[in-house]
C-alpha cells in the first residue's frame, strides 16, 4: 500500500497528515479553517486519495502557519507515500470547468521543485480565509513533494469558485500522475532516478 502519515511539529503548529495513495476519496480534515477544510476535501475527493487532517495552530494570530504547515506535511506525505516512483504515470494535467471559472494545474512528480502560481486578482478574502494562503499551501505542498505545479486561471469572476476549480484541478492532475502506468515497471526516467 502506497501510505504514509507525517507529524510536523512547530512552535506555531502540530500537524498530523495520513495520506493513502491508492484511496477512494474518503477525507476528514480538522484544521480549524473552514474553508481550507473543504478545500483539502475536494483535494482528497478528487484525487481519489484517503486523506486525514489533524492541525492545531495558532489561529489567534491568523491561519497562516496552519494552512503553509499543512501543505508541507502533506507535501512530506506524498514524497514519502511514493517512495521510488517506480510504475507511475508522473506527469498529470487538467482543465477543470466550475461555473464562471476555468482553471488549469500540470504537474510533474519528478522531484524537482518548482512552482507557478497566476490565479489573478481576487477579493483579500473568501469569508474569513485570506486568499493568499491558496499560493503559500501550494509552495509548501510543491517544495516538500517534489512536485512541479503550474496553477492558473483561465477565467473565474466568482474567488469561491477559481480557488475551488484550483483545488479540483491540481487534485484530478495529481490522480493521473501517482496512478500506476501498466506499461510503466520501473521508474519513468531516463536518468533512473526521480
Amino acid at each position: 500500500m502506497r501510505e504514509a502519515t507525517i507529524t510536523r511539529s512547530t512552535a506555531e503548529t502540530e500537524i498530523t497528515v495520513t495520506l493513502g495513495l491508492d484511496g477512494t476519496g474518503k477525507h476528514d480534515c480538522d484544521t480549524g479553517v473552514g474553508f481550507f477544510d473543504h478545500m483539502l476535501d475536494q483535494l482528497a475527493r478528487h484525487a481519489m486519495i484517503d486523506l486525514t487532517v489533524r492541525a492545531k495552530g495558532d489561529l489567534h494570530v491568523d491561519d497562516h502557519h496552519t494552512v503553509e504547515d499543512t501543505g508541507i506535511a502533506l507535501g512530506q506525505a506524498l514524497a514519502k507515500a511514493l517512495g521510488d516512483k517506480s510504475g507511475i504515470r508522473r506527469y498529470g494535467d487538467c482543465h477543470l470547468a466550475m461555473d464562471d471559472a476555468l482553471l488549469r494545474a500540470a504537474l510533474d512528480l519528478s522531484g524537482r521543485p518548482y512552482f507557478v502560481c497566476d490565479l489573478g486578482a481576487m477579493p483579500g478574502k473568501i469569508g474569513s480565509f485570506d486568499t493568499e494562503l491558496v499560493r503559500e499551501f501550494f509552495r509548501g505542498f510543491s517544495t516538500h513533494g517534489g512536485v512541479t505545479l503550474h496553477l492558473h486561471r483561465l477565467e473565474g469572476i466568482n474567488a469561491h469558485h477559481v480557488v475551488e476549480a484550483g483545488f479540483k484541478a491540481v487534485a484530478r492532475a495529481l490522480r493521473q500522475a501517482v496512478e500506476p502506468d501498466p506499461r510503466q515497471s520501473g521508474i519513468p526516467s531516463t536518468k533512473g532516478a526521480l
